[in-house]
């Protein structure tokens, strides 16, 4: 994910629970300043470090969706204009970890503050545009590997388009 990331920007972070938790990579490493409350917790670091590097916008990608579209930054990019987000929907649900969101810390401290933790009502709140993707033959763009078998199936489709 971080060759995908790179290619697409110029300014890659990557969130984790802890400083220590991927120690000697060449990247900065913005750890939960609210440990424990999942990705909206990532968000919210990714906001901050986007208003230190003067960017309005932030493309949060999951670790563990190793098959994006190339296009995910450039459409998502020419639907957010007047929204809050801008999140691709495929077979039918929204995928928030492959989501381009306006920066808004104080949105975001409103909701987490108010105990909001789902990436998708904090999407909803701020004004979410969809953008439909197709799956492929093979499955889904946003498919994450969260156990075995969906670990298996990724290595089946890695191997099919030989990477």
């Amino acid at each position: 994910m971080i060759d995908w990331a790179q290619t697409h920007s110029d300014c890659v972070a990557i969130a984790v629970r802890d400083a220590n938790q991927l120690p000697g990579l060449d990247l900065p490493l913005l750890a939960d300043r609210a440990p424990g409350i999942g990705p909206i917790g990532a968000l919210e670091s990714a906001f901050h470090f986007a208003l230190k590097a003067k960017r309005p916008r932030v493309l949060m990608i999951g670790c563990d969706q190793p098959f994006l579209p190339n296009d995910l930054l450039s459409r998502l990019g020419s639907v957010i204009d007047g929204y809050g987000a801008a999140m691709p929907h495929c077979q039918g649900r929204d995928q928030p970890m492959a989501c381009l969101w306006r920066v808004d810390c104080a949105a975001l401290a409103t909701y987490i503050g108010s105990g909001g933790r789902a990436l998708h009502r904090f999407a909803e709140q701020v004004g979410a545009r969809r953008a439909e993707w197709l799956a492929g033959p093979d499955g889904s763009p946003f498919a994450n590997i969260n156990d075995p078998a969906a670990l298996e199936n990724a290595e089946r489709r890695l191997k099919i388009q030989g990477r």
